[in-house]
């Protein structure tokens, strides 16, 4: 069977379009020729280090237009980007640097003091760029086959995954986004989610593969992202919940008429937030994706977006879902079930563990939902268990596993709670050996070995957590111990 291949991303566009603007980030501009004429030069300062094609470089990097840079660097050398989350603790980092095989770590000094603690070859960026050059090797063709990018999601057993993510799964990514939200001209991405997400690393992609601008920030600001809708001109932007509230709060008056859409994931949205966006006229599609689909998977079209509030819409063109009940058999509209999808942005699976979640070309998401009789996907539960806060994803197993690693710890059980800022927070219910031990020292231990997002809000002692027959564990108890107020704290 043939490989496919197509020109390398950055190098075609910069043949393209040229002197068309590639990104803005604070006070800097670049057109997609300086662009690449920059990563050309870092690529041949990483060729000096020693990065050479098919190797794992870990990135540890906030948003920035040096980051920018040095991601699509690595592309034109062939070398595969770990893209590392800065939030997590140095056991998590060095887990994934390990599982990896990660042969550099390329940070900046903002990092420092995490960087200094974990077990990896590190290259700072202001010492990467001042280094000698050596005219490098450029990757002139991609096979869409090759893996891009490398991002770590949690399994529901606790132990992160490496999802691996073609330059096929990013190229049909963008291209079943374009055909669903369309390209016109003068087209601009916001990107204030991190780069180190796929809904940042996504937005970089595209703005390759469209020849469209994205303009960058260093984190969400609600003033600054308002201010650049309109002075930059921009069309589009990915929120999750929590940004779009607070956008909403600060809306003095319509968002300008150049403004198409904006782009929600990262967890189901509330009807109310969705009405008011309908109420305040700022257009907002709801989507579904996950790192696994490199981004969106199902949209909701606009000419749905009333009569279908609350929907994440249908499967983009390239991308099939159905929904399978527990003996593996496709449930009819409008019958709850496993969520599965199929398509060329899917992921060929995790790096160094067999992919049981491939099913014949079809993915088992752990999602639950259901299509109404028009194919109209409702998500009702994301994996179960999964917690979303934030739009960081949170698994209560690798919370549980954290929490029993301590010496007066016998039991944990962890939930996600309804919370007004960020969706959702974990808490943690616990059974204990030690009886002296508080709540106040179990957050403090865990914030030793956690990420803060994952650290739980609240813990309460209980005297057993409850489990079925088989002994497991059943966090919808736990929740409903929440619900109705009675936790059987001792």
């Amino acid at each position: 069977m043939s490989i496919e291949v197509m020109p390398n991303f950055l190098k075609k566009r910069a043949f393209l379009t040229p002197s068309r603007t590639a990104l803005i980030f604070e006070d800097k501009r670049y057109t997609f020729q300086q662009l690449y004429v920059e990563c050309v030069d870092v690529a041949g300062r990483m060729h000096t280090y020693g990065m050479r094609q098919d190797q794992y470089v870990a990135l540890l990097l906030s948003n920035h237009s040096e980051s920018v840079v040095i991601l699509l660097s690595l592309q034109l050398l062939g070398i595969k980007a770990v893209l590392l989350n800065t939030r997590l603790t140095r056991e998590e980092l060095n887990y994934q640097l390990k599982d990896s095989n990660s042969a550099f770590l390329i940070t900046e000094a903002l990092f420092k003091e995490k960087a200094e603690q974990l077990d990896v070859h590190i290259v700072y960026k202001h010492e990467l760029f001042q280094t000698s050059y050596i005219e490098p090797p450029l990757v002139n063709e991609v096979a869409l086959e090759e893996v891009c990018s490398l991002m770590y999601t949690s399994g529901t057993t606790g132990s992160p995954k490496g999802v691996m993510q073609t330059y096929g799964n990013h190229w049909w990514s963008a291209i079943g986004s374009s055909l669903n939200l369309g390209l016109q001209d003068g087209d601009g991405w916001l990107c204030a989610v991190p780069l180190f997400h796929i809904s940042g690393y996504s937005i970089l992609m595209r703005s390759m593969i469209y020849g469209m601008k994205m303009v960058l920030h260093e984190s969400f600001d609600v003033e600054k992202t308002l201010q650049d809708i309109t002075s930059e001109k921009v069309t589009t932007m990915s929120v999750v919940s929590t940004m779009l509230s607070r956008l909403l709060d600060h809306l003095d008056s319509q968002l300008p008429s150049h403004f198409r859409c904006m782009l929600l994931g990262g967890g189901p949205a509330s009807l109310s937030l969705l009405e008011r966006c309908v109420e305040l006229q700022v257009p907002v599609y709801q989507t579904y994706g996950m790192t696994e689909t490199a981004s969106q998977f199902v949209t909701l079209s606009p000419e749905y977006s009333l009569s279908k509030l609350g929907s994440a819409g249908k499967a983009l063109f390239p991308s099939q879902l159905k929904i399978v009940d527990s003996y593996g058999l496709e449930q009819q509209p409008l019958e709850s079930g496993e969520i599965y999808v199929k398509g060329p942005n899917v992921t060929k699976g995790y790096l160094n563990k067999e992919s049981s979640h491939l099913k014949d070309g079809w993915f088992a998401t752990g999602d639950i939902g259901y299509v109404d009789d028009e194919g109209f996907l409702y998500v009702q539960d994301r994996r179960s268990d999964l917690i979303i806060s934030g739009g960081e994803n949170i698994y209560p197993a690798e919370i549980e596993g954290v929490l029993q690693g301590h010496v007066a710890i016998q039991e944990a059980g962890v939930i996600g709670v309804e919370d007004q800022e960020w969706g959702q927070v974990p808490v943690a219910f616990v059974v204990v050996r030690d009886p002296l031990i508080t709540e106040e020292e179990i957050i403090q231990y865990s914030s030793t070995k956690l990420a803060k997002y994952k650290v739980p809000k609240r813990v309460s002692i209980v005297d057993e957590l409850p489990r079925s027959a088989s002994n497991k564990l059943l966090r919808r108890s736990l929740k409903e111990w929440v619900k109705g107020g009675a936790s059987n704290e001792n």
